[in-house]
C-alpha cells in the first residue's frame, strides 16, 4: 500500500509545461533576437547597400567636374622648335553637364528605387523567418523540458515499481519473470531519459544560436492573435501581405526598367561642357617677346549619335528581357509556394490543435487506466506486465500531448508569418525600444552628392555566443501545474 501511495505521488508531480512565477517570455526572446540576431543585422546592412544604388544611378545624370595638373621637364627639344622651354606647368578644369541620355538615367533610378522597395520587403521576410525560427526554438525547449520531466518521473516510478516487485519476489508473491520485466522497463526508461536530455541540450543550444542568450525558465507562450477562420481567408491575406511575394513583384517591376536602360544605348546623348586651362613655362622660354603663361577657356555642346556598336545594345536589351521574364516567372513561383505554405500551415495548425484535445483525453484515460490496473493487480486480476504497459501508455500520451502543443503553436505562428503578420510591428516589440526604420537610412543618403561623405567603418552589432557556457539538461525551478 505504501508503495502505491509513493507511485501515485510521483505521477501527480509530473508536469507537461513549467509555469514559473518569474520567467523569460516569448516576447523577451523575440526582442533579443530582433536586437542582436546576426542574420537580421546582415539583412539590414544589405538593404543599406541597396539604398546606395539610387545615389549611384542618379549620379550619372548630374554634372561632373574634374581637374588635372602636369609638370614637365623638357630633356631634349626638337631642333625645329621656335621655343625651347626647359620646363612647364599646366592645369585644366573640366565641367560636363548631361542634358539627354536616352532615358538611361531616369529608368536606372526607377529600377534602383524599385529594388529598394523589394529590399525592404525582403528585410520583412527575413524578420519573419528569424522570428519563426525563434518561436520554434522556444517551443522546442519547453517541449523537451517537459519530456525530460516526464521521463525522469517515469524512471522514478519504475524504480519504485522495481523495488516493490523485488520485495514481493523475496516473499514469494511474484516470480523472477516479473522482476525481469520490471528491470527491463526501468533500463529502457533510463535510456529514454538520456535521449530526452540530449534533445533538450540540442534545443537549448539552438535557442542560444538564434536569441543570443541562454534560456532560463521559459514561460508558456501567449495565445496567437489574428489566426484566420478558414484557409481561403488565410490565402487571401497572404497574397496581399506576404513580404516574399511583394519582393518578387517589385523585382519584376525593376526588371522592366532594366529593359529601357539597355535600349537607351542606341539613343543619342547630349551634354554641355566647358574647359578652362592654364600653362606656364616658368621663365624658361628664353624669349622676352613670348609670354611665359597663358590661359584658355572653352564651352560648347557635345552630341554623340551611335551608328554601329556590333550588336552590343540589342544583346543587352534581349538579355534584360530574358531576365525580366525570369523575374515574372519567379513571381508566379513565389505565389505558388506561399499558397502551398499557407494551406499546409493551416492544415497543420488545425490538425495539431485537434491532436491536443484528443491527446488530453488520452492522458486522462491512460491515467485512469493505470490507476485501475494497479487496483486490480492488488486482487490478482492484473499482472506486473499489465502495470508496466499501462505506465508506458500514459507516458506516450503525455509526450504526445506536449508535442502536439508545440506543433500547434509553431504551425499557427508559421501561418501568421506566411500571412505577413509575424513581424516586430505585429508582435508589440516596440515596447522594448524603437524598431529599425529602413526608410531612415534611405532618406539620409538619397540626396547626398558630396563625394567626400563617409560613414564610420562597420563593426559587429550582434552578440557572440562563445562566452555562453555549454548548455546542460538541468531543469530550472520547481515543477508546476500542467498547462
Amino acid at each position: 500500500m505504501r508503495c502505491r501511495f509513493a507511485i501515485a505521488a510521483l505521477l501527480g508531480s509530473a508536469c507537461l509545461v513549467a509555469s514559473p512565477a518569474s520567467a523569460d517570455t516569448l516576447r523577451d526572446a523575440l526582442a533579443s533576437a530582433y536586437a542582436e540576431n546576426p542574420t537580421l543585422e546582415a539583412a539590414r546592412a544589405q538593404l543599406r547597400a541597396t539604398d546606395e544604388n539610387v545615389v549611384i544611378q542618379r549620379a550619372s545624370g548630374l554634372p561632373s567636374a574634374s581637374s588635372s595638373g602636369t609638370y614637365t621637364e623638357y630633356l631634349k627639344q626638337s631642333s625645329t622648335s621656335f621655343i625651347s622651354p626647359d620646363r612647364s606647368l599646366s592645369a585644366s578644369v573640366d565641367l560636363t553637364v548631361p542634358l539627354y541620355q536616352g532615358g538611361a538615367v531616369r529608368n536606372g533610378v526607377r529600377a534602383a528605387e524599385t529594388r529598394v522597395e523589394a529590399g525592404r520587403a525582403e528585410l520583412r521576410g527575413t524578420e519573419s523567418m528569424v522570428f519563426n525560427q525563434v518561436v520554434a526554438a522556444y517551443m522546442d525547449v519547453i517541449r523537451n523540458e517537459a519530456i525530460v520531466r516526464l521521463s525522469a518521473n517515469n524512471v522514478e516510478v519504475l524504480e519504485v515499481n522495481y523495488q516493490a516487485t523485488s520485495d514481493r519476489f523475496e516473499i514469494g508473491n511474484l516470480t523472477r519473470t516479473d522482476v525481469a520485466q520490471s528491470d527491463a522497463r526501468l533500463a529502457v526508461a533510463r535510456g529514454n531519459l538520456q535521449s530526452a536530455e540530449a534533445n533538450l541540450i540540442t534545443a537549448r543550444e539552438r535557442y542560444v544560436e538564434l536569441v543570443g542568450t541562454a534560456p532560463g525558465e521559459l514561460a508558456p507562450p501567449p495565445p496567437l492573435p489574428g489566426l484566420p477562420a478558414d484557409v481561403d481567408t488565410a490565402v487571401q491575406i497572404a497574397l496581399e501581405n506576404n513580404p516574399d511575394l511583394i519582393a518578387a513583384m517589385e523585382r519584376a517591376q525593376a526588371s522592366r526598367y532594366d529593359i529601357n536602360v539597355a535600349g537607351a544605348g542606341r539613343m543619342p546623348t547630349l551634354e554641355a561642357y566647358s574647359t578652362g586651362g592654364y600653362q606656364d613655362y616658368l621663365g624658361t622660354l628664353g624669349n622676352p617677346n613670348s609670354p611665359e603663361a597663358s590661359t584658355t577657356a572653352q564651352a560648347g555642346l557635345r552630341l554623340r549619335l551611335p551608328l554601329f556598336q556590333g550588336g552590343r545594345v540589342s544583346a543587352r536589351e534581349r538579355q534584360a528581357q530574358a531576365n525580366s521574364q525570369a523575374a515574372l516567372e519567379q513571381v508566379v513561383a513565389t505565389e505558388r509556394a506561399i499558397i502551398a505554405q499557407v494551406r499546409g500551415a493551416y492544415t497543420s495548425w488545425r490538425a495539431a490543435s485537434a491532436i491536443v484535445l484528443s491527446s488530453q483525453s488520452a492522458v486522462d484515460a491512460a491515467a485512469l487506466s493505470l490507476e485501475g490496473v494497479r487496483a486490480e493487480n492488488t486482487v490478482g486480476n492484473r499482472t506486473i506486465l499489465d502495470i508496466l504497459n499501462a505506465q508506458q501508455e500514459l507516458l506516450n500520451a503525455q509526450v504526445e500531448l506536449v508535442t502536439a502543443r508545440r506543433n500547434a503553436y509553431v504551425a499557427g505562428f508559421t501561418l501568421l508569418a506566411a500571412m505577413g503578420r509575424a513581424e516586430a510591428r505585429d508582435l508589440g516589440l516596440s515596447e522594448y525600444g524603437p524598431l529599425y526604420d529602413p526608410v531612415a537610412n534611405y532618406e539620409r543618403v538619397r540626396g547626398n552628392v558630396w563625394d567626400w561623405s563617409q560613414d564610420e567603418d562597420p563593426v559587429t552589432q550582434s552578440v557572440r555566443t562563445v562566452d555562453i557556457p555549454a548548455q546542460d539538461a538541468e531543469i530550472p525551478g520547481n515543477t508546476g501545474a500542467e498547462q
